[in-house]
């Protein structure tokens, strides 16, 4: 009978996965998610009527509760939830904002202990997540708001710093860098910096680069094939690829045809480092990411029946 045992990727140094400062973060109420040891999907509903990939259908607050669960059923261990887009656009208010997520955060807290996080980048906002139960804050303002931090530092929750340069719902007409690795590796460590100095612990910190996020096509490239720079930072590195627009670019594919691509991209920051990566098209996400654990020597197979 062939023995099932645990591969070590440290016996390997090029599967290695990235020292982290602190392996174990708390995405919720539950157990504690050990991202030495695993790799977390993070399922994406927007409650939006202008959402960038389904164009409104979970705007609906049944809809979008709907959708967190089959998410769930799916696989998915975290499911973030957000109420404005980050393209740019007329910026809904603080009210506006609480009234589109906080309702969906309470009725799936009703049903379901799946992680939650909270699409924001506004102090208030995320206080009234945060007390919805919410246990993620995903900022994509790369912490401009700094009161975020402080109401994350009084809560068990997590924030994702990603990098952005242009104010929320502003464009960023031509993007350049000198070096757009190097650039963003320094803009996080320096966030990710001021975050523990305003009370954060760094096993609440996520760090997100930001595919696409005031970039080009071939600055968010480079970011993916020098992924392991950013998570070389220490912190879990989430990665938002899912059917963004450098895979439309790059594939000459529309929005509903760019699965293969982001799954690629996905397993290739995997392979880098990333220790989430936040898909739209969740049992394929989690079929790619399960598959590339196993690779990696963090999975033992479901079973081993194959010539055995």
């Amino acid at each position: 009978m062939l023995e099932r045992r645990h591969h070590d990727p440290d016996q390997h140094p090029r599967l290695a996965v990235p020292a982290l400062r602190s392996p174990l973060h708390r995405l919720g109420s539950g157990d504690a998610f050990d991202f030495s040891r695993r790799v977390a999907v993070m399922a994406i509903v927007n409650r939006t009527p202008d959402s960038f990939y389904d164009g409104g259908a979970t705007f609906g607050l049944q809809s979008a509760v709907d959708a967190v669960l089959a998410a769930e059923r799916a696989g998915a261990d975290i499911v973030d939830i957000g109420g404005q887009p980050f393209a740019p656009g007329q910026e809904l208010s603080e009210a506006e904002e609480i009234e589109r997520v906080v309702p969906v955060i309470r009725a799936v807290r009703e049903r379901t202990n799946v992680p939650i996080s909270a699409e924001t980048y506004r102090a208030r906002v995320a206080d009234a997540c945060i007390a919805a139960g919410a246990g993620i804050i995903n900022d994509t303002s790369g912490l401009r708001d700094e009161d975020l931090a402080r109401a994350v530092a009084a809560s068990d929750a997590q924030l994702v710093i990603t990098h952005s340069v242009a104010a929320p719902r502003a464009e960023l007409a031509r993007p350049e860098y000198n070096d757009v690795v190097g650039e963003v590796r320094a803009f996080l460590q320096a966030r990710a910096g001021r975050a523990m100095e305003l009370g954060v612990r760094d096993d609440q910190l996520i760090i997100d680069p930001g595919h696409d996020l005031n970039k080009n096509t071939l600055h968010t490239l480079e970011l993916t094939r020098r992924f392991d720079e950013i998570s070389s930072l220490g912190f879990p590195a989430l990665a938002a690829v899912s059917n963004k627009d450098f895979i439309g670019e790059t594939l000459d594919r529309e929005k509903h045809d760019r699965v293969a691509g982001s799954l690629a991209a996905a397993v290739t920051c995997i392979l880098l480092g990333a220790r989430i990566v936040r898909m739209h098209n969740v049992p394929e996400a989690v079929d790619a990411t399960r598959m590339t654990e196993a690779i990696l020597g963090l999975r033992a197979p479901a079973y081993t029946r194959h010539n055995a």
